[in-house]
């Protein structure tokens, strides 16, 4: 990004401050600022940092919560900084502005590595597109790919520290004293003199104060980065005040549900609504068309949701299946075995050369891999309140998105983008899910019947899981050789499955009007940029489209991949006869960061330890999102189905900036992913889902979570993701245990004996 500039724009009483901002993250800056206007009794120092009367801050946050802990470590960055406790550090979410924007999202199905943006086109049926310019464009604000600390690591903290240069540098020109002789204490700035003033009573001049030099804190002087700091989003969780998308209430407001086609990509024909419209409480019936990439359907709108839910459902309709036929997971399933054998895929990585050691070795060690379909089954069903009212559009929404929200929410409502405002409540869950625009969409179409009062749109459980976007179907064929020596000498791997990223930017992005046609980086991460040292390698994908709605699920396609590469890793210790850390060890020779993470993990764990009777180990090494992390799982059968006792997690996310919420994601991860492992599968049948409810989507119970332990490798790097890493190795790790438990190869998810 050497050819940009970037800039910061900021108001304070006294005039504007312009910031240029040379290095900022790639991934984190898309275009220019607009004011953030300060209330009264603020003054806004920067587009990020606000400063109040009473000398508090506040921070413009551009990432949703949705239990990941990032509205209290974004604020410990700021408070650092600012050298200000935590306590005074309070939020505002961040309006639909470009410099909150976070292009991860948008690259991360690229063929290549998101800081390698400038000018490098995509193809599109439409033509070729610049990348760097679609991103300009968008700004998109997204939180997903475990990028909100990453992002922000640089970026806010060069705010805060612009703006305690400010408020100093206003301090010294007050009371013209030498700026290098003032303290900064609590927000307080003082000199040994006597004078003394906090933050609120500088601001105003401070706003027309040039920073001058700014210089960032360094390590060996924080004292908030690196700690335990508690939650800030904790108390009113506790105390009932936080406000959840589903709490929303406004004077006057309606509620609707909703009922779509049972068939995925169907229609309803004709709709009897007679039944429905006199039932109590219910005031009218809005027909639903595909928004977004949903299935079509319709709402029923009235004064409670309890009551037009029970009208939706007494609604009769001739339900049309998609005109392409009726969907179905086992034909999908052996469709994609077949694209394996048959097509030849788009190639992510070759080193060496894979035909000449196969055509060398004295034998070939091969496998086959099934993942399925799996849905979010976020704790908060989908949910938007919507209100269209003299040419406006209100929403009130938990989403990872809410750039995309405003833009969907304006393409339906037929007005300007600039019309639409957007609140973004806490998210009760999101794992991907709510990077979705679908229900948006539906809420403000079912709002401009409304004459103007707000209505909140809620789905059924039943709906939230029959019509997700779910995480895709893939297979893996897994290859490797030996050579006449005994040794490993190569490695090929071919996938096959539906790409995510390209039908997420179709359904969501207003700037793409037609089908998107490029290789999607999600569907082979994990498996084209192993660390493993083997002297040939060669991984490739066959990209499918099925049809059946798929999108971001957490940790994405890392998910599944490290399930089968690291799956086939002890396959091949096994057929070595090594133990599956010696391989591991042998093969990362050449991959000191990795090798840190393993032997924290296998020494913590105990490897190669006694273990009670009936108990087994397996590993798991897997990175993603910029963080490596290993698990060790212990396992034992109870009633003929796995149980695991422990997972010993490692974990290097470089630099750490609060060590509690790294354990709580651990821990998170696991549970999520163990669930997935042990349990997780959507079947599709005749074009309907069959799992409808957690009766039949099992969640892990209480009492089956494992004890989970968190061990830090401590570094100096700049921070990587954390609330999906965890997720990766946690499947292939209980696999390997059940392996040396059983003797039996289980290569489908989920693992049923």
């Amino acid at each position: 990004m050497k050819r940009r500039t970037w800039l910061l724009s900021a108001a304070g009483a006294a005039g504007a401050l312009i910031v240029g901002w040379g290095a900022l993250p790639p991934r984190s800056r898309t275009g220019s600022s607009r004011l953030w206007l300060p209330a009264e009794g603020q003054v806004a120092l920067n587009g990020w940092i606000k400063i109040k009367s009473d000398g508090s801050v506040l921070l413009a946050m551009p990432r949703s919560e949705m239990g990941q802990g990032v509205h209290t470590a974004l604020p410990m960055l700021v408070a650092e900084e600012l050298d200000v406790p935590l306590s005074r550090v309070h939020i505002e979410q961040a309006g639909a502005d470009s410099i909150y924007g976070n292009v991860a999202m948008l690259v991360a199905g690229l063929p290549f590595h998101p800081f390698e943006l400038e000018e490098r086109p995509v193809r599109v049926q439409a033509g070729e597109w610049v990348v760097s310019k679609l991103a300009r464009e968008l700004g998109i604000n997204a939180t997903g790919g475990s990028s909100s600390v990453a992002d922000a690591w640089m970026v806010l903290r060069t705010a805060a520290a612009t703006a305690r240069a400010s408020l100093v540098g206003a301090a010294s020109l007050q009371w013209r004293l030498p700026v290098d002789e003032l303290r900064v204490t609590d927000g307080v700035v003082s000199h040994a003199s006597g004078p003394s003033a906090h933050y609120g009573e500088l601001a105003r001049f401070a706003a027309a104060t040039p920073p001058g030099t700014v210089t960032l804190k360094a390590r060996k002087d924080w004292k908030l980065i690196g700690q335990n700091a508690p939650r800030k989003d904790v108390p009113a969780k506790v105390d009932g005040t936080a406000q959840f998308g589903l709490d929303v209430r406004l004077p006057g407001m309606l509620y609707a549900a909703i009922r779509l086609c049972p068939m995925l990509g169907g229609a309803p024909g004709a709709i009897n609504a007679d039944a429905a419209l006199v039932m109590p409480g219910v005031e009218r019936l809005v027909r639903l068309p595909a928004y977004a990439g949903s299935t079509a359907g319709f709402a029923v709108v009235g004064k409670s949701w309890w009551q037009v839910q029970q009208a939706a459902l007494a609604v009769p309709v001739n339900w049309q299946q998609r005109p392409g036929g009726a969907l179905d997971s086992r034909q999908i399933g052996r469709e994609l075995e077949e694209a394996l054998q048959r097509e030849e895929g788009f190639v992510f990585y070759e080193k060496g050369s894979v035909a000449q050691a196969e055509a060398d070795a004295s034998r070939k060690v091969e496998a086959l891999y099934r993942a399925p379909y799996l849905a979010h089954a976020a704790l908060e069903p989908m949910n938007c309140t919507a209100q269209v009212k003299d040419g406006k559009v209100f929403l009130w929404v938990p989403t990872q998105v809410p750039q995309m929200g405003a833009a969907i929410a304006a393409r339906v409502a037929k007005v300007p983008v600039e019309d639409v405002s957007v609140t973004v409540t806490l998210l009760g869950g999101g794992f991907g899910r709510r990077l979705e625009v679908d229900y948006i969409a539906q809420a403000v179409r079912v709002a401009m019947e409304c004459a103007g009062r707000p209505v909140q749109l809620i789905w059924s459980r039943e709906e939230d899981m029959t019509h997700d976007f779910y995480r895709p179907m893939h297979v893996a064929r897994l290859t490797a050789t030996v050579d006449g020596q005994g040794q490993l000498g190569s490695l090929r791997i071919k996938s096959a499955g539906d790409a995510i990223s390209p039908r997420w930017m179709e359904r969501g992005i207003p700037a793409l009007t037609g089908p998107v046609d490029m290789p999607d980086r999600t569907t082979a991460e994990g498996l084209f940029d192993l660390p493993y040292g083997f002297a040939h390698q060669e991984m490739l994908h066959v990209a499918t489209r099925k049809s059946v709605p798929v999108g971001f699920w957490r940790s994405v396609g890392h998910s599944h991949n490290a399930f089968f590469s690291e799956s086939f890793i002890d396959e091949l210790a096994f057929e070595m006869q090594q133990d599956p850390l010696a391989l591991r060890r042998q093969l990362l020779r050449e991959a000191p960061r990795y090798l840190a993470v393993l032997d924290l993990a296998a020494n913590q764990a105990g490897w190669g330890g006694k273990l009670p009777a009936g108990q087994a180990r397996g590993f798991a090494l897997h990175e993603s999102f910029g963080s490596i992390v290993a698990q060790v799982a212990e396992v034992s059968l109870l009633d003929g189905q796995p149980r695991v006792h422990r997972v010993v997690c490692a974990i290097d996310c470089g630099t750490v900036v609060n060590p509690g919420i790294v354990a709580q994601q651990m821990e998170s991860s696991v549970v999520f992913a163990l669930t997935a492992a042990l349990h997780g599968k959507v079947d599709i049948h005749e074009g309907v889902v069959q799992q409808k409810n957690f009766p039949d989507y099992p969640m892990l119970r209480l009492a089956q979570a494992p004890l989970v332990q968190t061990h830090i490798v401590s570094s100096a790097r700049p921070p990587g993701g954390v609330g999906e890493p965890g997720v990766p190795p946690l499947a292939p790790a209980v696999a390997n245990a059940l392996f040396s438990l059983t003797g039996r190869r289980l290569r489908s998810l989920p693992l049923t004996l």
